[in-house]
């Protein structure tokens, strides 16, 4: 099986989906891997490297989608990308496929097998494939450095002979992978964490990591599925926005991590709740590229706006391009060597990792994201 391994196009975007030490593992399976030239290079891996673990390098990327028999990627391809690839290929990449429409028509009119990474389930045996979680994590971590950086005052109470500093308090919202991993890094630096979720089974985590939780009364509104939230009523966020309201007020930074698939992103900080923060206050939005928890958010800038900075950073992993490749390169190892061997495709239909995942099939749409309901799986 020829794999290849393009160079990402996406702006802002720095990762490369797969290493040379995850290249050697697979061409000592059998697997042949190709790498566009300077794929790794905003990685920090050069091609020497991928040379040294076996892989070819090739110059042009048209020549890559025509020949390979898989295609990895981080972000998916274009259309016009799709209709370079040879018929009956396969692509693995982060898709988001419901709200992808055309990049799921390319696919089918070129005939090519898709899975999508983020429709991986998130069950025991998959762990090793999970990606957003990987990813996910690091985001996290940089989003307290940023924020941490823009604040111009310390985390951690500090004793000095001149006086006691105060420390620093910050508010998360949302306490998913992201949330929890800046809850610990602020706690690592000594700030004061209060995280609000609207999943009541969080209270536990958020604690044991030394934060405190913002509780919110339930309703029957809240729905989660595979650790995600896939409905909540408009009256249960507004709730949610006033118990809320008076932390942000007295926070010296807001993280926002709520995102809901499929769906634009609910907003939890508005307008009136930006005014009410300090002077020098952050606000970081991680949610900002599916259109932001913070109503005055904007994609890919750092602005000011109340006296406060509210930074919209879409890619935070991708600040972290030696780290994010390596976890992303070793989950999407695991998730090739699960549905392949150097030989071709298993095609297991009834795996539930492989029906949960493929989004098209033989020129059809196979997943439920982007068909019928009542359509099945051929």
């Amino acid at each position: 099986m020829k794999i290849a391994v393009l160079k990402e196009t996406k702006k802002r975007e720095n990762r490369v989906a797969l290493t040379p030490d995850i290249v050697k593992s697979l061409t000592d399976e059998g697997f042949e891997c190709m790498v566009e030239k300077g794929a790794g290079l905003n990685s920090y891996f050069d091609d020497s490297k991928y040379i040294a673990a076996g892989a070819t390098i090739v110059e042009n990327a048209s020549k890559l989608y025509a020949e390979a028999d898989t295609v990895l990627k981080i972000n998916a391809p274009s259309a016009e990308e799709i209709g370079l690839m040879k018929p009956g290929a396969v692509l693995l990449s982060f898709m988001f496929a419901a709200t992808s429409p055309e990049l799921v028509d390319a696919c089918v009119k070129q005939n090519i097998s898709s899975f999508s990474i983020d429709a991986i389930p998130r069950i025991s045996r998959a762990q090793s494939m999970d990606a957003l979680s990987s990813q996910s994590n690091l985001g996290g971590y940089k989003a307290v450095l940023a924020a941490a950086n823009a604040l111009g005052k310390v985390f951690p109470l500090l004793m000095t002979a001149a006086g006691t500093l105060k420390p620093s308090r910050v508010v998360i919202m949302g306490a998913g992978v992201a949330g929890l991993q800046a809850l610990a890094t602020a706690k690592r630096l000594g700030a004061i964490v209060e995280v609000s979720d609207i999943r009541p089974e969080t209270k536990e985590q958020i604690e044991s990591l030394g934060g405190i939780f913002i509780e919110v009364e339930g309703d029957e509104s809240v729905k989660t599925e595979g650790g995600y939230v896939k409905e909540v009523s408009a009256e249960y966020l507004q709730k949610q926005k006033e118990v809320v309201a008076k932390r942000v007020a007295n926070a010296d930074i807001v993280i926002t991590t709520a995102l809901i698939p499929g769906k634009k992103a609910p907003v939890l900080v508005t307008g009136e709740m930006v005014k009410s923060m300090r002077l020098g206050s952050v606000i970081l939005d991680m949610a900002v590229e599916q259109g932001g928890n913070c109503e005055l958010s904007e994609l890919n800038q750092t602005v000011v706006k109340h006296g406060v900075t509210i930074i919209g950073e879409s890619n935070l992993p991708a600040l972290l391009p030696l780290n994010a490749s390596e976890l992303f390169a070793k989950n999407i190892r695991s998730f090739l060597v699960h549905l392949a061997g150097k030989d071709g495709f298993k095609w297991d239909m009834d795996d539930e990792i492989t029906k949960g995942s493929l989004i098209t099939h033989k020129g059809e749409k196979v997943h439920p994201s982007v068909q019928p309901k009542e359509k099945a799986v051929s």
